[in-house]
């Protein structure tokens, strides 16, 4: 018999009280009690926090029924992040636990564990001060599993996958990390190659390899078999992809031979609504979107994610930047980082190096002292022994653009490790010489120089240091600094410089959709300043970066909009007020400034069938269109050509009032999964079925069939309104509610109303 791993989702209960009987109450993992606390203006590390009362200590159990133990077997509790600093209980008995909330940890509970029914306790302690500068959520968040193992079994961090191409042919080399006898098979459903070692490393040979790239994700199962005598005992299975990635310096990132520009987006964990508690189909809607406009690559900040989401990064294509932490001695990691620092590197590292889709390591992110001796000393120690764990990759460092120079400060007495980082003070270096005198230090170090917000400074960091290359591990979505300081209003997009320096392989926008916490002041509750809004609707923003990073035609129309709500976005971080919709009842013929994106060679626009000319995209600044309007009520349309043929259009009309609603999806079909969730959008139409922008009804959802309703979002991070309800606000014309299944087949029902529309329903096939 081999391992049997059980998901332990269901059938635990909680209580913020004490552990008590009377005070627990049934939930569903993943967890995160923090999204339905309340909201309080005055709560401390409120603004980092997003405003919600997360301090406390959290209870979780579950009985779990064993009905036999099999003999010579081991049995494990494998979590893959509590949030945090937690301490598990089996059967009365302490088995372990972990500090660092984003941490995998497996403890063995063969002592503890018995025939029949057993009590897992799990105390969560969020008393610490301070937590993470963004909303860090609460509780157990992640999968938790039962390991049933026989004795002599295969580990899974010990497991490592190197792959080097030869020509057509991909050379996979198996570390097993055992001595025994293991036989392995890889197949991608058509080949199917076998291998066997008693040395603990398998050699198998791919004639024609299909290579790993965000283009092909192609990938390869790998079966791994254990033998004690002629009996398999064991078997672990993975996937790999065979991929080949070259920096060269001064020309740039090859991913199998071919010049791989990043075009990525920075991301926090939690969604929205569900705070941090996201299965993976969440995740997935959401870097299918990132995908379709042509982002390949994601910069999950500041931590190592859940392994899901590296497992649809594999899948769909999309590289990944992976950091295991982001302050050292200051901020949240401070109190853990002397004693905890290489357990939770080589939990990052150990956990994810069989990933193709991982093309760099991060050891750190804005971190204090920036190329002082004393961050230098801890940046080497970090790189040397990662190394140890995997030579495959770069390692890099996220540098923040604040240098400062040499001072004694405590930093234990820091109560806002960012805001020192940033603020400007008399040891702030304001010089673009000697800021690059230490970046050069840093560089030193790291095989690839990463920096934060410094494009105006690449040339001269390219300079000094030629030998290596650049990588924006955070750039501004619109905006970009001058060589004499940080932050400059102008119409040079960053990207820009992506393009047009060899030696720089990419940029990675903060941030791709919007998060809870790191607000910049009540009553927003998280940064608005992304693609797209927490309940996945695009940002007119996000049409210009796909102008830049796709091919297929495409041409977009929005206009500016200042009566639209301030929502809190950090002023450089943001972008001008555009929004999709041509609906100004307050004006009378005044005009009002447009933004075309386009990735056509020429455009055409007019109003009510009057033609307007416009300037092909390549004559501004950064390839977006502008120019004004004068308002009339109608509709706008324009078009996109390429060698003088119209190849795209896109149109604008003015909404009527709001007498209906109506789902973006009308029928959908799933498989019944217990705990599958998805987020369904509703918007206000008018009797031509047009969006109408501006409506903010009340809108509440019912559900009937083998189904729950788990939340409702509309992405507003302003709203106080709660999301654990079944009825919310629009924002900008829509809402969106959270559906779980229960896990039974069946017909699926979701109905909207609002008082004064037309009812929508969502029906979904559950089979």
């Amino acid at each position: 018999m081999s391992r049997k791993e059980t998901l332990m989702m269901s059938g635990w209960e909680f209580t913020l009280k004490e552990p008590e009987d009377q005070n627990f109450a049934p939930v569903h993992l993943p967890h995160d009690w923090a999204i339905a606390a309340p909201i309080n203006m005055n709560m401390k590390q409120g603004a980092p926090q997003g405003f919600r009362e997360r301090w406390g200590i959290g209870w979780y159990r579950k009985n779990l029924v064993l009905d036999s133990m099999k003999k010579g077997y081991v049995y494990h509790l494998q979590f893959d992040g509590v949030y945090e600093n937690c301490t598990v209980w089996v059967n009365g008995n302490e088995v372990g636990g972990r500090k660092y909330g984003y941490s995998r940890f497996t403890l063995d509970i063969t002592h503890a564990i018995q025939e029949g029914d057993n009590q897992i306790l799990v105390k969560v302690d969020n008393t610490s001060f301070p937590a993470d500068r963004w909303y860090s959520g609460a509780g157990i968040y992640r999968n938790v599993k039962l390991l049933e193992l026989h004795h002599n079994h295969l580990k899974p961090g010990d497991i490592q996958v190197k792959s080097v191409l030869e020509g057509s042919t991909g050379v996979v080399m198996i570390r097993t990390g055992t001595s025994s006898l293991v036989t392995a098979t890889i197949t991608d459903g058509t080949v199917r190659l076998t291998g066997t070692s008693e040395d603990g490393v398998i050699r198998i040979e791919i004639p024609n390899v299909k290579r790993w790239s965000p283009e092909q994700p192609n990938l390869y199962q790998v079966d791994l078999s254990l033998y004690e005598g002629n009996q398999v005992v064991d078997g672990y299975r993975l996937r790999i992809g065979v991929r080949e990635i070259e920096m060269i310096p001064g020309k740039g990132m090859f991913l199998n031979g071919n010049l791989t520009k990043i075009k990525g987006f920075c991301i926090h964990q939690d969604a929205g609504c569900l705070g941090v508690a996201v299965p993976a189909e969440i995740w997935k809607d959401r870097l299918l979107k990132f995908k379709a406009m042509g982002c390949n690559a994601i910069r999950p900040s500041h931590h190592m994610p859940a392994a899901e989401l590296l497992d649809l990064c594999d899948e769909i294509g999309l590289l990944v930047y992976e950091e295991a932490f982001d302050k050292w001695t200051g901020g949240s990691y401070r109190r853990y980082f002397e004693t905890e620092w290489q357990a939770d590197l080589e939990a990052m590292v150990k956990r994810d190096r069989n990933h193709p889709c991982i093309f760099m390591w991060g050891v750190g992110n804005e971190v204090e002292n920036q190329a002082q001796a004393s961050m230098l000393s801890i940046l080497k120690m970090l790189k040397e022994h990662l190394l140890t764990l995997d030579d495959t990759r770069p390692v890099s460092y996220a540098m923040n653009p604040h240098f400062k120079y040499e001072s004694e400060v405590d930093l234990s007495k820091i109560k806002d490790i960012q805001q020192f980082v940033d603020e400007v003070s008399d040891t702030e270096i304001y010089d673009k010489y000697e800021r690059v005198e230490r970046i050069a230090r840093i560089a030193e170090i790291v095989d690839v120089i990463s920096c934060n917000y410094q494009e105006q400074w690449y040339p001269l960091i390219h300079e000094a240091v030629p030998n290596k290359l650049i990588l924006g591990t955070e750039t501004f979505q619109y905006f970009r600094g001058h060589p004499d300081q940080m932050q400059n209003f102008s119409d040079e997009n960053p990207w820009l410089d992506v393009e047009k320096l060899d030696y720089v392989i990419g940029g990675m926008l903060w941030t791709g959709i919007d998060y809870l916490g790191e607000s910049m002041g009540y009553p927003a509750k998280g940064w608005a300043g992304s693609l797209f809004s927490t309940n996945n609707e695009r940002k007119p923003i996000s049409y210009l970066y796909e102008s830049y990073w796709t091919d297929k035609p495409m041409v977009y129309l929005a206009v500016m909009d200042y009566s639209l709500q301030d929502e809190g976005a950090k002023e450089h971080w943001d972008a001008p007020r555009y929004a999709s919709h041509w609906n100004f009842p307050q004006f009378n013929k005044t005009v009002i400034p447009y933004m075309i994106a386009t990735n056509c060679e020429e455009v055409t626009i007019d109003l009510n069938g009057k033609q307007f000319h416009v300037k092909e995209p390549s004559s501004y600044p950064n390839r977006m269109i502008t120019g004004f309007l004068p308002y009339q009520p109608g509709t706008i349309k324009v078009r996109g050509f390429k060698d003088k043929h119209e190849v795209c259009s896109y149109v604008l009309k003015t909404a009527g009032p709001a007498v209906k609603l109506g789902f973006v999806e009308e029928v959908v079909h799933l498989a019944a999964k217990e705990g599958y969730q998805k987020l369904f959008t509703v918007r206000a139409m008018d009797a031509d079925g047009v969006s109408v922008f501006r409506e903010s009804a009340k809108v509440s959802f019912q559900v009937t069939g083998p189904a729950e309703i788990v939340a409702v979002d509309n992405g507003d991070l302003c709203s106080s309104e709660p999301y654990d309800r079944n009825w919310m606000h629009m924002y900008r014309g829509c809402v969106s509610t959270v559906i779980r299944l229960t896990g039974e087949a069946g017909r699926v029902v979701v109905t909207a109303h609002s008082e004064g529309m037309y009812s929508a329903q969502l029906v979904m096939s559950v089979n």
